[in-house]
């Protein structure tokens, strides 16, 4: 074979081999086309396919057929002509919003807060009895825990007896009050007699019918009874001022009596205190720390007794978001632990100073090197609607969201643009 036969060979081939790969390409690209990742290309030049075609291809030689794509179809964009119609309505919608927006001032630093006791006695004793388990829910008045009472009943009634006591001893003295004033009345009786027995004697005595003798007698005996008045005067006043004044005064009404009977009230209230009861309903806690037999000293408290209907939330906003906020203005309530779930309520008082206002050590700068931080005002609100909702706990994660009717208006720096500097000059 000629060199010049050789070298068309050579070319044939490397002319299939670029057709095989070139064919296997259009394959792709058509592929990706009908998944649409691939606009159509523009359709080949008819005299190159032409030119393609007429040349000689050896005998035996595998051939790839031509792939001939459709003409290209023009195909406009509207994407773009969409998003430029858009944007100044989405521009308008988002202006809108903020300066109608900003009339409810939300806080997630808030947390559930329940009236709660540390349940104590005012007495000492030991602990008989323990009448609730941990975590029970419990009415006012339920009795929780008992006292010993034998020290407290033998009290109260030693009290009782002492009572009874004064009571005889209160009517002893109006029956020696009227004994005082019967000894004043004879006393008074017997002084017209000596009286007239000392002039008597006086007489006689200037006739010399008498002797002195008798005469110094009538006198020491009329003296004698002028005293017994008086004796009897100041015994009655006595009686009478242990009788508070008023000799026709109740039994019940005497200082002694109410003494005694205050007594008698201290030693029921003692008796009464050995049984504790809860002052209001709630669920009683931590009620394995009090144990039979222990001796409780009084004030020491026993367990604690957490409210179930006295609830509240307590946020703590920053000072920036307490610009609008006032109190009465209505709050929608939601607990982290019960999602979809919204309670109402309102802001009932706002702290009159920030948190750290009333920490131990509050922060006073005295170096010179101050860094403005941002407070939190500690605010308070109710909830008004619990019933038919699931069960508040201390302690819970909230969110508040007041509504406090202000919207946030134009930016600052469009008010000072358009309407001034805002500031008034007088």
């Amino acid at each position: 074979m000629s060199a010049k036969r050789k070298y068309q060979d050579d070319q044939v081939i490397h002319l299939n081999e670029g057709r095989l790969d070139e064919g296997r390409e259009q394959r792709e690209d058509v592929a990706r086309i009908e998944k649409g990742e691939l606009e159509s290309p523009v359709t080949p030049e008819p005299a190159a396919a032409e030119t393609v075609a007429e040349r000689p291809v050896p005998a035996g030689t595998p051939v790839e057929p031509a792939v001939v794509f459709p003409p290209k179809k023009a195909k406009r964009n509207r994407k773009r002509p969409l998003l430029f119609a858009l944007l100044p309505v989405a521009l308008i919608a988002g202006g809108y919003v903020y300066v109608t927006g900003g009339a409810v001032m939300t806080t997630d630093n808030a947390y559930l807060r329940a009236r709660s006791l540390s349940i104590s006695t005012d007495v000492s004793g030991t602990v008989a009895e323990i009448d609730v388990h941990n975590n029970e829910v419990v009415k006012k008045g339920q009795v929780l825990f008992r006292l010993r009472p034998d020290s407290f009943r033998t009290a109260l009634d030693a009290a009782k007896a002492q009572l009874g006591t004064v009571r005889n001893q209160v009517l002893t003295l109006k029956a020696s009050y009227q004994q005082a004033l019967a000894g004043i009345a004879q006393a008074k009786a017997d002084l017209p007699y000596y009286q007239e027995t000392l002039q008597r004697q006086k007489d006689l005595l200037a006739t010399s019918t008498a002797s002195k003798a008798a005469y110094d007698q009538a006198r020491h005996d009329l003296v004698t009874a002028q005293q017994k008045v008086t004796v009897a005067e100041a015994q009655a006043k006595a009686v009478l001022a242990q009788l508070g004044n008023d000799p026709d005064q109740p039994v019940e009404q005497n200082p002694f009596y109410l003494q005694a009977k205050s007594a008698v009230e201290d030693a029921q209230r003692d008796y009464n205190d050995s049984i504790v009861k809860a002052p209001f309903d709630g669920v009683v806690t931590n009620v394995d720390a009090l144990q039979v037999g222990r001796y409780l000293p009084d004030s020491t408290p026993a367990f604690s007794l957490v409210s179930q209907n006295d609830l509240w939330v307590e946020a703590s906003p920053k000072e920036t978001e307490l610009t609008y906020v006032r109190p009465g203005q209505k709050a929608t309530i939601t607990v982290d632990t019960y999602p979809g779930v919204e309670w109402h309520g309102k802001v009932t008082s706002i702290s009159p100073a920030s948190a750290a206002s009333f920490s131990l050590l509050p922060a006073q700068n005295t170096s010179g090197n101050w860094v403005k931080v941002v407070q939190r005002i500690p605010m308070r609100v109710s909830i008004e609607d619990p019933a038919g909702k699931p069960p508040l706990r201390a302690g819970m994660s909230v969110e508040v969201d007041v509504e406090t009717g202000h919207a946030r208006g134009f930016p600052l720096f469009l008010k000072n643009l358009f309407g001034g500097s805002g500031k008034s000059h007088g």
